[in-house]
């Protein structure tokens, strides 16, 4: 690092010092070279002595290594063996899946999820030793968490084997955890689903994840909740959107029909002279908004049915009132006109 060429701009003489480094680095990572080094010494790894050396594969091999495998070669802490680990961690986070019904989502309900979890246990209160018993300093590592190892002039520092890091090991473990802090629970808990969520929606539940290693604050729970698609009703945000057919009759004098709604059936008056396709809105019969105020709409789009199965009378009676009707069967232009216009006004 002290004769990096970054560090030492236009000194020819700390480049060439890096360049010793680094020919040094490639007889030790090599064994035939170091071999060769070890018998007949700087002859034997020199371009005369038919090793060679090329310098442009180890140019800058202080950044490759350090990126590469996460720590500092020339000794220092930083990357895997940088700092000893601690014990006490946060637990994760889990995730449940929940199906509702569709009137569920709409109007919220109170739910119970299945969890399998990790739970702090009760005999050594996450501790994972014996009772009177604690960990011990870790015998490899002397308690620091990470072992050096010496090679050449360079120090390279990795996690702890035995330890993983930590500097303690267990060597009296809990009878019940068998030193592990924790035990797989089956637990069910109580999760209640607002109104007005959506497909999708995802509840957080605090501190209902696991349970932190060896009394390590908890995870959380995600509730991912999936709801089922309604055999009437159609959802688009806080609205719904339904389809009701009704008669030639209904839709030329006027009708009311009763439809169905999410909170019982209600009244609908048909205008006189309604076309098919027509959509008439039931303000106030929607979804709640979610964590919020008001509601949504209910929009009923009225399909006339054309009868298919008549008696000989309703045809005669269908004969004489098409008598009297005149409809005009040529295309309608001007409909096509005003909607390419609305569109580039």
């Amino acid at each position: 690092m002290q004769h990096h060429p970054d560090r030492n701009p236009g000194d020819a003489a700390a480049e060439e010092r890096f360049k010793e480094a680094s020919e040094a680095y490639a007889v030790l990572a090599d064994g035939d070279k170091r071999a060769a080094y070890d018998r007949f010494g700087h002859a034997g790894v020199s371009s005369n002595g038919g090793g060679g050396f090329d310098e442009t594969v180890f140019h800058d091999f202080h950044d490759i290594l350090g990126d590469f495998f996460g720590f500092d070669i020339f000794g220092g802490r930083g990357g895997a063996g940088g700092q000893r680990r601690t014990r006490v961690q946060r637990g994760a986070d889990l995730r449940e899946d929940l199906k509702l019904e569709f009137e569920e989502a709409v109007f919220g309900a109170d739910k119970t999820v299945t969890v399998r979890r990790h739970e702090t246990c009760e005999a050594c209160r996450g501790a994972g030793t014996a009772p009177g018993k604690s960990p011990v300093t870790c015998r490899t590592c002397n308690g620091h968490g990470q072992v050096r190892h010496q090679q050449g002039f360079f120090s390279i520092a990795r996690t702890c084997s035995t330890c993983q890091g930590l500097g303690q090991v267990i060597t009296d473990p809990c009878l019940q955890c068998r030193g592990q802090g924790r035990l797989l629970r089956q637990r069910s808990v109580e999760a209640k689903v607002p109104a007005g969520v959506e497909d999708g929606t995802r509840i957080r539940f605090t501190g209902l994840g696991e349970a932190g290693p060896y009394g390590g604050q908890p995870g959380d729970l995600y509730v991912v909740l999936h709801v089922k698609e309604h055999a009437f009703f159609e959802r688009e945000g806080n609205d719904l959107r339904c389809v009701v057919p009704i008669s030639l009759v209904q839709a030329t004098l006027g009708a009311e029909i009763t439809v169905p709604t999410l909170r019982g059936d209600q009244t609908l008056k048909v205008p006189e002279g309604t076309q098919s396709g027509s959509t008439i809105r039931v303000r106030n019969q929607g979804v709640p908004v979610l964590n919020g105020r008001g509601t949504g709409d209910l929009f009923v789009e009225v399909r006339v049915q054309t009868p298919t199965k008549l008696t000989k009378r309703q045809k005669e009676l269908l004969h004489e009132l098409g008598t009297t009707l005149k409809v005009e069967n040529s295309p309608q232009k001007s409909a096509l006109f005003g909607k390419v216009k609305e569109i580039f006004s």
